[in-house]
């Protein structure tokens, strides 16, 4: 009788612990899944506390030498408007658009066609900012001694058997607005006037230094990288040299993404536009490169939209 009830207690002990095993292990996974939805909820909450103001820029200069001169830009503009900042750099000329199409990025240095293409793909958008120099811009035709041109107020005649080069297919002062000068000036598509294939570069720098090797004859340049490729020794002037600088048009702007205000607040946008406007740093500035900044609005870049829908660059 004895062994019979110890028998009895041990069986009824044993399924008591596997009892108490299941209800501790479905307690636990309570308490972890508990845990799991608190710290979701938690970073959810710091992913919207902490914003980022992304920015980017055309790459019209060396890309690795723009991600530097940025930084102090970035950082200014965090202290001034309170918020995380990043520099986002860009492969090419589309891929900054794209980004602000995307809405990768909130605001960008982009020249006027760029300007222009982000502004008509992003509805609400707004130029705010350009540089000082901006609404009376130029490009510089630039020649290797081999094509035995000299400086004239005209443009310049006998060239159609010249290797010429653009810069970036996307540039304004690179490829539409000398595009454009081309066609009043003979009359004919830039690929049907020259004899040879018309290249494109793909950059400024790039421009100079095909120019200057003879590898191309004939090409067109921001005359800003010019002039400090010529200051700084990178670009010899002998070598590529002005030939012809065409009438002023207006180019470069700093684009805001009409996001901007649903991230930051309302208001946003015109407070970034006045802390962009205030800068007088010139290692701030030296990115763009610009003196200063000075307003700037969506109409200003009507001339640039007309000439880039007569050349088929925009819908």
């Amino acid at each position: 009788m004895m062994n019979l009830q110890v028998k009895n207690w041990f069986i009824n002990s044993r399924y008591l612990l596997k009892l108490v095993y299941r209800l501790l292990v479905i307690f636990g996974l309570i308490l972890v899944a508990t845990g799991c939805s608190d710290i979701q909820q938690k970073s959810s909450s710091l992913d919207s506390v902490t914003k980022v103001l992304r920015f980017t820029a055309i790459p019209d200069q060396n890309t690795t030498e723009l991600s530097e001169k940025f930084a102090p830009l970035a950082e200014y503009l965090s202290r001034q408007l309170g918020v995380a900042v990043s520099y986002i750099p860009a492969r090419d000329y589309q891929a900054s658009v794209e980004m602000f199409r995307n809405g990768d990025v909130h605001l960008g240095w982009f020249g006027g066609l760029t300007g222009v293409q982000a502004r008509e793909a992003v509805a609400g958008s707004k130029a705010i900012a350009q540089g000082a120099s901006d609404p009376s811009y130029f490009t510089y035709f630039i020649a290797n001694p081999s094509a035995d041109l000299e400086a004239s107020d005209h443009f310049p005649e006998n060239i159609s058997d010249l290797r010429f080069t653009f810069g970036s297919e996307s540039s304004t002062s690179g490829r539409l607005m000398p595009e454009y000068f081309i066609r009043k000036h003979t009359g004919q598509a830039p690929m049907t006037f020259f004899t040879k294939a018309v290249g494109f570069s793909g950059s400024h720098d790039k421009t100079a230094e095909l120019v200057e090797s003879g590898q191309y004859q004939l090409g067109a340049i921001n005359y800003k990288v010019y002039e400090k490729r010529i200051a700084t020794g990178l670009t010899d002037p002998e070598l590529a040299k002005v030939v012809w600088k065409t009438p002023p048009y207006s180019d470069y702007n700093w684009t805001a993404h009409p996001d901007l205000e649903e991230q930051f607040g309302e208001g946003f946008t015109s407070e970034l536009q006045a802390t962009l406007i205030r800068i007088e740093n010139p290692n701030m500035l030296s990115a763009l490169p610009r003196d200063r900044l000075i307003p700037a609005t969506n109409e200003e870049y009507d001339g640039i939209r007309a000439i880039a829908k007569q050349l088929g660059m925009i819908r």
